[in-house]
């Protein structure tokens, strides 16, 4: 048990410092290594409960997964206000935590990013660099199975709040993500500049175009009794792409930063 305690230890080091990372993009294509992921869940089954209590604060956790302590310079801006980083996690030098935010064991977060309030970056989610990451919105988690991809955002992307994505769900470089919108591998997103749905990935992903402004909408159910009753379902719509009108609706404050 030992054994297996100090091998995870050296994973999240190697985690933390971003020397090693859960996915990475290959000549184009995004591709996990899953000898990442098992290590990360052998440190869930290797670990024993203690208390690992806050002053008046309780909490009890596995001894494998300590909270990540950060040092000035790590360069990364976590405001005072009830944000915490779990120990596996990786955050590039200036990137900016607002109160409350939380990012899970295996999440790789790159420079320039914000996470606002009320956020969360679930475990192994990989987000690139410049990414604003609103308000209450959230990208889950996904541990197992070992070899499914996790939830990717790529560079420059801009995330309305209340967002939710989910199940590895792939977002291209600068698309922007409307207030609202849940995007998990089940949704059908329909792309109104072409009049279809935008295909899956080989793997079964929900993939948004690179640039592409999605907002939530909904389509009819075309037969039976929910037809006659007026029922829709929730569908994305890619409304256009990226343009320099929308480049100044989401241009992030660089006094921020």
């Amino acid at each position: 048990m030992e054994d297996a305690k100090m091998a995870f230890a050296r994973t999240v080091r190697a985690l933390e410092s971003g020397e090693i990372r859960v996915a990475r993009k290959v000549n184009g294509t995004w591709v996990v290594d899953t000898a990442v992921k098992e290590a990360i869940l052998a440190g869930f089954k290797a670990g024993q409960l203690t208390d690992q209590s806050l002053g008046a604060f309780s909490f009890i956790e596995k001894d494998t997964l300590p909270l990540h302590a950060f040092a000035p310079g790590d360069r990364v801006r976590i405001v005072p206000g009830g944000s915490s980083v779990r120990c596996g996690a990786y955050l590039a030098p200036s990137v900016i935590m607002m109160p409350p935010s939380y990012v899970n064991i295996g999440a790789y977060v790159d420079e320039g990013t914000m996470l606002d309030s009320h956020s969360l970056v679930g475990s192994c989610a990989q987000v690139g660099k410049h990414v604003h990451l609103s308000a209450a919105s959230q990208l889950g988690g996904v541990l197992e199975p070992a070899g499914a991809l996790p939830v990717i955002i790529e560079d420059g992307v801009f995330i309305g709040g209340n967002c939710g994505i989910y199940e590895g769900t792939l977002v291209g470089e600068r698309a922007v993500i409307g207030s609202g919108v849940v995007l998990t591998k089940g949704t059908a997103l329909f792309d109104a500049t072409t009049g279809g749905f935008v295909p899956k990935s080989p793997q079964g992903q929900t993939v948004v175009p690179a640039g592409a402004v999605v907002v939530a909408g909904s389509r009819p159910i075309s037969s039976g009794p929910a037809r006659e009753a007026g029922i829709h379902l929730y569908t994305p719509v890619i409304v256009k792409y990226r343009d320099g009108r929308t480049e100044a609706s989401v241009e992030l404050e660089k006094l921020l930063r």
